[in-house]
């Protein structure tokens, strides 16, 4: 614990919740993670800390490694009493100590949606390592199906998540993938999960979750020695047509700007580059884990 005068760095408590909320929502300098979870329910996991003045929390930054091997900044946020450059030089030391002390944690990434928030980033050593891109489809019309008999489309169900998790681990780089735990959140929260199934082996999953104007693709995955066959179009055409029964009109997904393979995919059923561009910025293990 770090002490001057009344201000205090410190882990934040089930406690701080109203106060944090009251933060995360009412002020102007707040960064969230692109997350299925809200920044509350980090409490409890290291590093979530906060800045107090006197009683009253002024920040806070939440960075809990999700995987074990991630330390994604979940949130950033700082009141308007101080600024978020002053916030931030405050809790980054205590946060970036805590990761470094995890011998688990391998990468801390952040994904800034905002400039305040990546000159922070660029000026603590952090550099900008991927660009997400994001591209939209409206309902109106349906991509024609590709038939096979092989590939059956059936509604994801809890006792899937092994697989799921499985495919997901093979599907993705260490930095993109989620853990069983991150998953079973999505999941409850999705409005259409499914799984594909080939011979009767599980080999890919879609979940989707509800937006303001219809849906947004948060994961699909194909286990890597099945992509070419079908199965991500597959998934596609069956969440595009059910999207389009319930009556929504847009379906939105993202990914990196260099994953052609994904844009390719996501463009031969119909989407179009939205113009929205999101920089990734990675802290270079040397400057922090130097071992």
């Amino acid at each position: 614990m770090i002490t001057t005068s009344q201000i205090v760095t410190r882990s934040a408590t089930k406690n701080d919740s109203s106060k944090l909320a009251n933060l995360i929502h009412f002020e102007a300098f707040v960064h969230r993670h692109l997350d299925y979870r809200p920044p509350l329910d980090w409490i409890g996991r290291d590093p979530f800390l906060v800045l107090e003045d006197d009683g009253r929390i002024e920040a806070a930054i939440a960075c809990p490694p999700d995987p074990p091997s991630v330390g994604w900044i979940r949130l950033f946020a700082a009141s308007s009493k101080v600024s978020p450059e002053y916030a931030w030089s405050c809790l980054w030391d205590s946060a970036l100590k805590s990761l470094a002390a995890n011998q688990q944690v391998q990468y801390i990434a952040a994904i800034p949606l905002y400039h305040w928030f990546g000159t922070l980033l660029q000026k603590s050593g952090f550099e900008q390592t991927y660009s997400i891109v994001m591209l939209s489809r409206e309902t109106s019309s349906i991509p024609t199906p590709l038939p096979s008999k092989r590939i059956a489309i059936r509604p994801m169900a809890l006792d899937d998540l092994k697989i799921v998790q499985m495919i997901d681990e093979a599907s993705f780089t260490p930095v993109w993938a989620n853990s069983i735990e991150y998953l079973e959140i999505a999941f409850r929260q999705a409005v259409v999960a499914t799984v594909a199934e080939v011979d009767g082996e599980l080999s890919g999953y879609q979940i989707s979750t509800a937006t303001v104007i219809g849906a947004h693709l948060a994961r699909l995955a194909v286990l890597p020695n099945m992509q070419g066959k079908g199965i991500g179009y597959a998934l596609l055409y069956d969440l595009i047509h059910q999207i389009s029964r319930r009556g929504a009109r847009t379906i939105t997904v993202n990914t990196q700007k260099t994953n052609y393979a994904s844009l390719n995919l996501y463009t031969r059923v119909g989407f179009v580059l939205s113009g929205e561009d999101y920089p990734i910025y990675e802290l270079p293990s040397l400057s922090w884990n130097p071992t």
